[in-house]
């Protein structure tokens, strides 16, 4: 696993993308530390920079958490669960604790916490201060398909174009569609969207893997990240009272989608 901060990781708010960078540098030093000499001599120092690494995160999350609310961003609340959940985790790792394998215990937490890391930037960074009140994204039809989103890899521009398509007939159903039937054609739009974006991934995935694309294992996580998100919408429960809650879904796709082809899938060619 690559222990480096690369562009994909850059969000746009630039405090937020400085701390990422630091705790970058933080995991890069650890295991060079690892790499020179696990010996006696440098336990205590290594121990130290592991506590430092936890320490930093902790105030890192705290200041993210501080910009959400003040822009308002909506989805606070799943990242703090996040951040909550992260933390957990590692507290749970105590490297002075005895065992045996110290080195295994440290290796084991640096290649959670990059992973974790990539995974949480471009899985749910990426859109702080993107996300606009849902009425304000309606106005914008920002669901339509642009040719500045184009990659030039004709297979990926005809899936992503595809998404965006079936995004925006959803949309229509739920704010133009009157019938009896409404609820159900959103359930089975979403249901059919899940499944083309996972054909889209894995054509994408197989795609960057025959051109032997050095992003790919970042592109893959990215990709796990937002497949885990679309299984959260529980469509076991839409009705009238849930439209809302369709619309903030629909626009946090798009705005991922966007995202991730500007920031990431247009580099693959």
């Amino acid at each position: 696993m690559d222990y480096k901060f690369t562009d994909d990781c850059l969000i746009g708010v630039e405090e937020i993308d400085e701390e990422h960078r630091s705790l970058f540098r933080l995991v890069g030093e650890l295991h060079d530390m690892l790499e020179e000499d696990f010996g006696s001599d440098r336990y205590d120092e290594i121990c130290d920079t592991v506590e430092r690494l936890k320490q930093y995160t902790v105030e890192h999350f705290k200041h993210e958490e501080e910009y959400m609310e003040k822009i308002g961003h909506p989805e606070l609340e799943q990242q703090k669960q996040q951040h909550a959940q992260f933390c957990e985790k590692i507290s749970e790792m105590d490297i002075r604790s005895g065992e045996s394998d110290q080195y295994g215990l440290i290796t084991e937490l640096l290649t959670y916490l990059v992973r974790w890391l990539y995974r949480h930037i471009i899985g749910s960074d990426l859109l702080i201060g993107k996300l606009v009140p849902v009425d304000e994204w309606k106005k914008k039809e920002s669901y339509r398909f642009d040719k500045k989103y184009m990659t030039g890899v004709k297979l990926l521009d005809e899936e992503h174009e595809m998404m965006f398509r079936q995004v925006e007939e959803i949309q229509d159903i739920v704010v133009n569609d009157s019938t009896p039937e409404k609820y159900d054609k959103i359930v089975e739009g979403l249901k059919e969207l899940r499944a083309y974006v996972q054909r889209h991934f894995e054509d994408e995935e197989a795609y960057m893997e025959s051109t032997h694309y050095e992003g790919l294992e970042v592109q893959r996580l990215a990709h796990d990240v937002f497949a885990t998100r679309l299984e959260l919408m529980n469509l076991s429960v839409i009705d009238k009272e849930h439209e809302y809650d369709v619309e903030e879904f629909l626009e946090f796709l798009t705005e991922w989608l966007i995202t991730h082809i500007i920031q990431m899938d247009k580099n693959i060619k």
